[in-house]
């Protein structure tokens, strides 16, 4: 189930629609009766959580080699 924002060109009223995926997109306007209500493109909002994922497995980066003084290709290391 995907949660589906409509909204209608005749009257202006906004809905937030639970539909299936392979449900038919809805056109009549549960106001005004017109058929000229129509899916808006919206953002997803979803979030990661668990392992496996940015925030949990990379949040601390180790240090890489260059911010160490036993670095030699770097021109800071070698002052």
């Amino acid at each position: 189930m995907a949660i589906y924002e409509y909204r209608c060109s005749s009257c202006g009223v906004q809905n937030d629609v639970i539909q299936k995926m392979s449900d038919a997109e809805l056109t009549t306007c549960p106001a005004c009766g017109k058929e000229t209500y129509s899916k808006q493109i919206s953002a997803a909002g979803f979030q990661l959580k668990g392992n496996g994922y940015y925030v949990t497995d990379f949040k601390n980066k180790p240090a890489s080699s260059c911010e160490t003084s036993a670095c030699n290709s770097c021109p800071s290391a070698n002052g």
